[in-house]
Formats: structure tokens, C-alpha cells, sequence
């Protein structure tokens, strides 16, 4: 969506509409009505709530990260500097100096330690991030170290390629705690085992970033304010509040009224509305969520790639995004959104019902057949690209009928692989193609395999693609990792389980006042230390 790689690079486009009187919010403080109900834990080594990440990418540092207007570069951040052994495996890093925690208390290689590992032994829902390095409970002891203060050391497991452990370190969850402070929170569990102040830091506070947490109250209110022992320069804002509005409708009106200063969660109808007032800007970024539509090859019509292709021929993608997907989504047809590392503008198909018909001749049903397709019924653009779908695969003899559910039978139904055919959304855990590979790889096609990702879901598996991940996942060669990955899209794409459509794009109404504001192209990326009135 970025895709417009350009749009993605340089960020965001701005408008501004004619100019109008609003009521005012304290010009240090900056007011925010945001859809936030999914945070459940403000500890980095819990959290997987997209909301959560915003804040706390403003709260904690990690040693390195994205930039957010050039996602193909990477921002020093705690880690001045880093080298990578000879054999491929042991990341030293040296650490910045003179870093505080809002405490007041050093930021150490010993704090990078204790964080890695409490990853690790927590095993939250993103434990796996740090696990696929080849770290666990076993041997985080010796594979994590401080060799003094300032030097922090890890040792994976395999030659990774070096793009692909830098990239994963950029997750928020490797945010650095300070270990101080959570070691007199920590609290013993019958066994003896402790549960790394994880009780304390669901609703704390512990980090080294430009900002602090001071206030949350869950489905109603999260503030921040500045961090005074920040290194870096100090924040425009004195604080940051993000009120909990869930009513989009709501949102446009304390906008209006001056009550916010920024609305996040306007549809294209709202924002039509804001900008006939008048008086406010605009801005937009790509986000690196994927919708698309699983097709299951163990259903004898989906099993025939010839088929899989011309049901590529039948989404209208041009008219749904000017229409139904307004505002929200972009036309992406990879695996990949646009910003990640081996990205490419490869968007071939378009409606043609002759096309998809002459296909589905070759294919022996010249005639059509029968499908079904599961939508979540609570999620009404996926409910207008079924039925857009429907009436286009009527017109080459498909039948589709629409499955309506919510989304957890949806989704339940799909893991299980009991679909036809599921539209569904699918957004990146870490900023690198390789967190997408389960679209591609798929080791074990068994009913009972281990593994079950989304290739698997849908029946699919192909030993060359396996091959190729596996060797891009150890390429230390960064252009030629980015090159093999564009390469592997386009052989993928026409024979792949997967009707790719659209990438997500975000997009926030402002009050003239905000300067600055940049929705980042991940939650952790939208950062908050350069906003201003």
C-alpha cells in the first residue's frame, strides 16, 4: 500500500483543509480518542496487542530498531554499535553510556541480560521471537551476556543471516526493563519459581524511552509523560493521553469540538464528513497487515493450480478499494508489505472474466462448480469483498456461498483446515520476510503435524520454496536475501493457496495545531518525541 513504496518511504501525505476555529487542549499536551479495548498487558515480554506497542515504543528502548520513514534502515538506539563473529553466531553489542531508566538507575548490558531472559522464561504469547534464535530456559544463562556495563553478547543457535537477527531485535518485545526496579517486584510462585515481576510490569512502567507510563485505567484512559532522565533530545509534549473512544462517530465529534486533537479510528464516511468541515489535516501510512483468501487444496476443484489462478482474475481490486475498502487497504498481491526487506511492486492480476474463464476450460469446469467462503459477519469489508466475490465468480458458473460466522469459528475452522475458502487478515510479528514464510513454507502436510502454518492450513506444499526459505533464512548477503525473496514472490504467486488482495493503510484526522504527528508504518513506530502544538 506503501505501494506506493514511495508513500512508505518518505511516511505520510497530509492535507489540509479550510481553516476553522476549535476549542483547545492544553498546548503541552497532546489528546488522542483511539479504539485501545485490546490491551491486556503493558509488559514487553507480554505484550501482542497492537495498541500496547504504540505506547510502549514510547516508553522503552531496545537496542536497535526500524526507522520508521526508511524501514530499510536501522536506528542505533541502546546499541551504539555491533559486530558479528566470525562463525556467524555471537552479536556483541556496545552500549550507549550515561543511559538512565525513569528510576534514575544505569541502563547496563546486565538490564539487556535480565530482559532477554525474561523473555525467554515468561513464554508469553511472543517468547517464540527470542526461542527462534535458538535461546530457551536451558541455555539463556550462557548464550545471554554481560561482558562489562556496556557490552552486551548473544549467541544463536545457527549462521543466521545477520538482516534477519538485527530485524527481529527490532520488536518492541526486546525492550530493555530495568532489572533494578522489576527484581523487587518479582514474586515466588509455590515452586520456587518467579514470575520476573510480571504481576508488577502488567500495569508498570519500567523503561528507558523519552516517555513514561503514569496512568492507566483498562478500556478508558492510557497517559504518558515525558521521562526526565531521557539521554536523547527531550520531548516537545509534556504528556501524551490516549482516551478510549470506541464509537467512531464519538471520535469525529470531540475532534470537531476541539475536545481531541487527534481522531484515529475514522471510516471513509467520517473523515468525508471532517473534511467538508473543514479546518483539519490528514495523514496516512501503509500498514503491514495483509488480506487475503485462503484457498484449501484438499477441496478437489481448489487442488488444480489452473483453477486457484483464475479465481486471481475474478476480485475487481481497483473498484473494492475505491468503493467498499475506502480509506483502509491498497492493492498488494505478495506475501509481504510493502517496507519489508524483499518487497516487490508485483500486483498482476486484475478483473478479467474472460481470462478466468478460459482458465477454468483448461482446468476441465468449463461450467463452474460449487464453493463456499467463511467471512467473520462482524467485519463488514470482508463481508463486501464476499459478496463482491459472488457476484463475479457467478458470471464463470461458481456458485459461491458465503459462510457467515464470527470470527473466532472463522478462524477455528480455518486452523483445523475445514474451509473451502476463508477471507481473513494476516499482519508481521517482526519487521523481516521471513516472518511471513508461513505463507510459503510448510514442512509437513500430515493432518497431525507439529507445525501447522498457513501454508499447511490450506494443503499446500512445495519442497523447492521450502528449500529456498530455508536458504534466504541464512543468507548473510543482504541484497542477495532481498533479491531472492522478490524472486521467490513472483514464482509464487500463480501457483500459490492464496488469493492476496490488499495491505492495510491507516489514516488520522488532526487538529491544524499537531505538527509532526506520523502514523508509523508498525504501532512501535508511531513515535511521539517530535510532536508539537
Amino acid at each position: 500500500m506503501k505501494k506506493l513504496l514511495a508513500a512508505m518511504a518518505l511516511g505520510a501525505s497530509f492535507a489540509l483543509a479550510t481553516p476553522a476555529v476549535h476549542a483547545a487542549t492544553p498546548k503541552n499536551t497532546l489528546i488522542e480518542a483511539w479504539h485501545m479495548d485490546d490491551i491486556i498487558s503493558l509488559d514487553p515480554a507480554e505484550m501482542y496487542e497492537l495498541s500496547t506497542y504504540e505506547v510502549n515504543g514510547n516508553v522503552y528502548e531496545t537496542l536497535v530498531a526500524i526507522n520508521p520513514h526508511k524501514t530499510s534502515e536501522i536506528l542505533h538506539k541502546a546499541a551504539l554499535n555491533w559486530t558479528v563473529s566470525d562463525d556467524g553466531k555471537t552479536y556483541t553489542f556496545k552500549l550507549r553510556p550515561n543511559m538512565k531508566f525513569q528510576s534514575g538507575n544505569p541502563v547496563t548490558a546486565a538490564d539487556v541480560v535480565y530482559s532477554y531472559q525474561r523473555l525467554t522464561a515468561l513464554n508469553k504469547s511472543p517468547a517464540f521471537l527470542i526461542q527462534d534464535l535458538g535461546i530457551s530456559t536451558d541455555n539463556m544463562k550462557t548464550t545471554l551476556k554481560a561482558v562489562d556495563d556496556l557490552t552486551f553478547q548473544m549467541t544463536v543457535d545457527q549462521a543466521y543471516a545477520p538482516s534477519y537477527v538485527i530485524n527481529v531485535l527490532c520488536a518492541s518485545n526486546f525492550s530493555i526493563v530495568d532489572s533494578a526496579l522489576l527484581k523487587t517486584k518479582e514474586v515466588k510462585a509455590a515452586d520456587g519459581t518467579s514470575d520476573w515481576g510480571n504481576g508488577w510490569l502488567k500495569t508498570g512502567s519500567a523503561g528507558s524511552g523519552p516517555f513514561a507510563i503514569t496512568q492507566w485505567k483498562p478500556n478508558e484512559v492510557i497517559t504518558m509523560e515525558v521521562n526526565p532522565n531521557y539521554y536523547g533530545t527531550k520531548p516537545k509534549l509534556k504528556r501524551v493521553v490516549w482516551r478510549h473512544i470506541a464509537e467512531e462517530s464519538s471520535q469525529r465529534l470531540l475532534l470537531e469540538s476541539g475536545d481531541v486533537d487527534i481522531a484515529r479510528n475514522l471510516s471513509a464516511d467520517q473523515l468525508d464528513g471532517v473534511r467538508k468541515k473543514g479546518g483539519f489535516k490528514f495523514t496516512s501510512t501503509p500498514q503491514n497487515t495483509n488480506l487475503y483468501m485462503g484457498l484449501n487444496t484438499k477441496n478437489q476443484y481448489l487442488a488444480n493450480p489452473k483453477v486457484r489462478e483464475a479465481l486471481r482474475y475474478l476480485v475487481d481490486y481497483k473498484g473494492l478499494v475505491k468503493t467498499a475498502l475506502r480509506e483502509g487497504w491498497v492493492v498488494n498481491q505478495t506475501f509481504l508489505p510493502s517496507g519489508v526487506l524483499g518487497y516487490v511492486d508485483s500486483n498482476p492480476y486484475k478483473l478479467d472474466i474472460a481470462k478466468a474463464k478460459a482458465l477454468l476450460t483448461e482446468a476441465g469446469y468449463p461450467d463452474g462448480f460449487p464453493l463456499t467462503v467463511n467471512v467473520a459477519s462482524t467485519e463488514q469489508a470482508r463481508m463486501d469483498i464476499a459478496q463482491a466475490l459472488q457476484e463475479s465468480f457467478a458470471k464463470v458458473g461458481i456458485k459461491l456461498q458465503i459462510l457467515a460466522s464470527d470470527q473466532k469459528t472463522v478462524i477455528t475452522n480455518y486452523r483445523a483446515r475445514k474451509h473451502e475458502m476463508a477471507l481473513l487478515t494476516w499482519g508481521i510479528d517482526y519487521f523481516d520476510p521471513n516472518t511471513n514464510m508461513a505463507f510459503v513454507v510448510n514442512t509437513n502436510n500430515a493432518d497431525d503435524a507439529k507445525s501447522k502454518p498457513l501454508a499447511w492450513r490450506n494443503g499446500w506444499m512445495n519442497e523447492d520454496f521450502n528449500k529456498q526459505a530455508a536458504a534466504l533464512l541464512m543468507e548473510t548477503d543482504a541484497g542477495k536475501r532481498k533479491a531472492g525473496y522478490q524472486s521467490m514472490i513472483k514464482a509464487w504467486q500463480p501457483i500459490s493457496p492464496f488469493v492476496m488482495m490488499f495491505q492495510q493503510t491507516w489514516v488520522a484526522a488532526l487538529s491544524p495545531k499537531v505538527k509532526n504527528f506520523f502514523i508509523g508504518p508498525s504501532n512501535e513506530m508511531t513515535q511521539y518525541s517530535d510532536v508539537y502544538k
